[in-house]
């Protein structure tokens, strides 16, 4: 399973990484808008908005992008690892 995160702290990307392997899921993280995100998104299995620490530009764009390609998206408050890993517990479980 492919997942795209949006949002999150910078040093917790290793983390977020290291979570979703574990799960056996393959992650991509952009804790920052760098560029033109939407062409660097793909077409992910499941994308999770960390909306506490994302900018309201990035979780349009990354709401958007789901909605073209299907995907289904999950916003989680609370950025923290443990929030990560009920998410996959219950999506990847």
């Amino acid at each position: 399973m492919s997942i795209v995160i949006v949002g999150g702290h910078d040093r917790m990307v290793r983390q977020y990484k290291e979570i979703c392997k574990n799960y056996r899921c393959r992650a991509k993280v952009f804790t920052q808008m760098e560029g033109d995100m939407k062409d660097r998104l793909g077409k992910p299995d499941l994308m999770v908005l960390f909306t506490n620490t994302v900018s309201h530009k990035m979780i349009i764009t990354a709401t958007n992008e789901a909605k073209r390609n299907n995907t289904e998206i999950v916003r989680s408050h609370s950025s923290s690892g443990s929030a990560l890993e009920e998410i996959l517990n219950q999506y990847c479980g």
